[in-house]
C-alpha cells in the first residue's frame, strides 16, 4: 500500500537526488501495510514528481531523533527544532529506492482532489 505526502518542493528535490534521506513527521499513518511514499511536491509546483520505498520508520524524541538522522537529514538543526518545537515524540520516515517519474502527475490522475494536510492513502496508480 502507499500513502501520499504533501512536501515541499525544495525537500522533496532533495529526497529525488539523496541529500535528503529522511522525512520527518510529527504524526504517521497508522496502517502497517504502507511500504511506500508517493510525493506531491506542494505549492507552487503542485505536481506529484515521483515515490520512494519506505526503509524503516524511525519513533522517538526529538532530540534522539536528531541525533539518528542528522546527518542525512537534508534540513538545518534550527528547522528541525521549529518543526518539532513543544512535540514530544517525532518520525522520520527512512527513504529506500526512489524512482523520479519522468512526466510529474496531477493529484487527479491518482485519483485523488485536494491535497492532503499530512497524507493521505493511494488507491490508484
Amino acid at each position: 500500500m502507499k500513502v501520499l505526502l504533501s512536501i515541499k518542493p525544495q525537500f522533496a528535490e532533495k529526497i529525488l537526488t539523496g541529500e535528503k534521506q529522511f522525512e520527518f513527521r510529527k504524526a504517521i499513518f497508522r496502517n502497517n501495510c504502507v511500504t511506500s511514499v508517493v510525493i506531491y511536491a506542494s505549492s507552487p509546483l503542485q505536481k506529484v514528481i515521483g515515490e520512494f520505498d519506505i526503509s524503516k520508520i524511525y519513533e522517538m524524541e526529538p532530540d534522539a531523533l536528531w541525533k539518528e538522522t542528522a546527518d542525512h537529514s537534508g534540513i538545518s538543526k534550527e528547522y528541525f527544532d521549529k518543526y518539532f518545537q513543544g512535540k514530544m515524540k517525532g518520525f522520520a520516515i527512512k527513504v529506500g529506492k526512489m524512482t523520479k517519474y519522468p512526466t510529474p502527475l496531477n493529484l487527479e490522475d491518482l485519483g485523488i482532489r485536494t491535497p492532503p494536510q499530512s497524507f493521505c492513502y493511494v488507491r490508484k496508480h
